[in-house]
């Protein structure tokens, strides 16, 4: 079977067309082929797909030029080459200008095989690099949207962390079981639900903490298959077509079966009818030899996950949007239209890359490419489960937002620690210094005015090394936190968090220092 090509024959003669089919299936080509003699037909064919186009220069009613002006305005960069019968050298010339690649004469089409071959190449190397151009272009826009995104989260956070430290303390002093109770209750639900929306906008920029491990994507498919099964419901069935001797990825398990979940939900949501989704695991190698799949693609060893539907498919024009946050990819969206983008996010800081491939109304398949774990090492210890603990210690909490300083406070200080509060980095070196009793543990916003979180702690730990700190950040990125691993004994708190997470992780900074 040979190669496939399809090619539009603009050309009033059968016979000439016939004769260069004949020369293009000898060398090999499956040629799938319509002939056209009319501007009106002419309009028709152009919106099938074609891999080339090969015009006369001289119709009855028309001239190929006009056939290639058009199908250049049309925004359309197939290759075209004209064969004629007559072209003259200021023919040729009009023609090159107007966009096409090469000209013959129907009476020597000994190089109408090779010119094919070559045009071919050379329009799968333009497009190949218009799609580099083209990704380059949307990472940069993401960039920025996720630059915003995190802006927003971190400010955010504050709120939220505000929100549910008052919540937790009003709920504490109400009277149990009461209406009140209830109500400062369902005040933290709700600041719940919000962390829950700012946490996959971090996701989406890139600023979530990971915790990787060596992890096995098989074992991932297959715990969450049968909650697929249940959140796809009875119209749609689920096939898992997973590799055997897939590598192991260096991946927080967590965040992908985030991703997992995430792809397969959007999937669904495009077959309201019902339909077939396949999950599909293989192992990829890209060599430095080959063009690069993507951007973001290096040469090595990669797993690949598919997630291909039946479904609706996707509008061309909505493909360059869809992972970018709150975009409406659904007529009616049931969720925040965070799905794609968190998913986005994730694979991207697991340094790997995503492709769609998508036509309206035939389904759509989403390709995620992971890198394979290359002697990542041991795996962190997991945490364990929060618990509300108490203490006798002296803390040192350092964070500019006013609430979210407030209500740290009065939490440790109802768990029986002594607490001193300063409004920035700088007091806190300037507190730190006249605190008495002396200070055993710091907490220290890591994004502060005058004097930073990172900053303070390399003057508070030049005066005593073995101190212990924990950082509390709305979202982390790699910069913010490289300079902390200089300074011992330090752990990372994410906003928002509820009493139990910032009792549990003072009491375990101060149990390991003691230790």
């Amino acid at each position: 079977m040979g190669t496939p090509l399809r090619v539009l024959f603009i050309e009033d003669s059968a016979d000439d067309a016939e004769l260069q089919l004949r020369l293009l299936r000898q060398a090999d080509y499956a040629v799938d082929s319509e002939r056209v003699d009319s501007r009106d037909l002419l309009r028709q064919v152009l919106e099938k797909p074609w891999d080339l186009i090969i015009s006369d220069y001289s119709l009855p009613y028309f001239l190929g030029t006009d056939a290639l002006r058009l199908i250049r305005q049309l925004g359309l960069e197939t290759p075209f080459i004209f064969v004629s019968g007559t072209f003259g050298d200021e023919s040729a010339a009009d023609a090159l200008s107007l966009g096409a690649q090469d000209y013959l004469m129907k009476d020597n089409l000994n190089r109408l095989v090779l010119t094919v071959r070559r045009e071919l190449r050379g329009a799968k190397e333009r497009n190949h690099r218009q799609r580099l151009e083209h990704q380059v272009h949307q990472l940069r826009r993401f960039e920025a949207i996720g630059r915003l995104a995190s802006g927003a989260a971190h400010d955010f956070n504050n709120v939220v962390a505000a929100i549910m430290g008052w919540a937790e303390i009003g709920c504490s002093e109400a009277p149990p079981d009461g209406v009140l109770q209830d109500r400062f209750l369902k005040i933290r639900r709700q600041a719940e639900r919000a962390a829950a929306v700012t946490r996959r906008l971090l996701a989406f920029a890139q600023q979530q903490l990971l915790q990787p491990r060596e992890t096995n994507l098989n074992e991932l498919i297959r715990e969450e298959a049968s909650l697929l099964k249940s959140a796809l419901g009875g119209i749609h069935t689920l096939e898992l077509n997973l590799a055997d001797d897939l590598f192991a990825i260096w991946a927080d398990s967590a965040r992908i079966e985030q991703v997992i979940m995430n792809l397969c939900l959007n999937a669904r949501d495009a077959m309201p009818k019902g339909g077939q989704l396949t999950i599909t695991t293989e192992n990829i190698l890209i060599g430095k030899e080959q063009q690069p799949i993507d951007e973001n693609a290096r040469p090595g060893r990669y797993v690949q996950l598919s997630v291909y539907d039946t479904g609706v498919g996707i509008d061309p024009d909505a493909l360059d949007q869809i992972f970018e946050p709150f975009f409406p990819s659904k007529e009616e969206s049931n969720g925040y239209g965070l799905g794609l983008a968190t998913v986005y996010g994730i694979v991207k800081q697991h340094n790997g890359f995503i492709e769609v491939d998508s036509f309206k109304g035939n389904g759509a398949t989403f390709r995620v490419y992971l890198p394979v774990a290359e002697a990542a090492g041991s795996p962190p210890l997991q945490p364990p489960k929060v618990q509300l603990q108490i203490g006798t210690e002296t803390i040192l909490i350092a964070e500019d937002d006013r609430d979210v300083r407030e209500t740290t406070r009065l939490i440790l200080e109802n768990l029986g620690y002594t607490v001193f509060v300063a409004r920035n980095g700088s007091e806190a070196v300037e507190l730190f210094l006249q605190a008495k009793p002396p200070v055993d543990l710091v907490l220290l916003d890591i994004i502060m005015p005058v004097l930073n979180g990172p900053e303070a702690a390399v003057r508070i730990s030049a005066i005593n090394p073995h101190l212990a700190f924990i950082f509390i950040t709305g979202y982390d990125t790699e910069s913010d936190i490289r300079c902390l691993r200089n300074i011992k004994k330090t752990s990372i708190l994410q906003k928002p968090f509820d009493a139990g997470q910032l009792a549990h992780k003072v009491r375990e900074a101060l149990d390991r220092r003691e230790a």
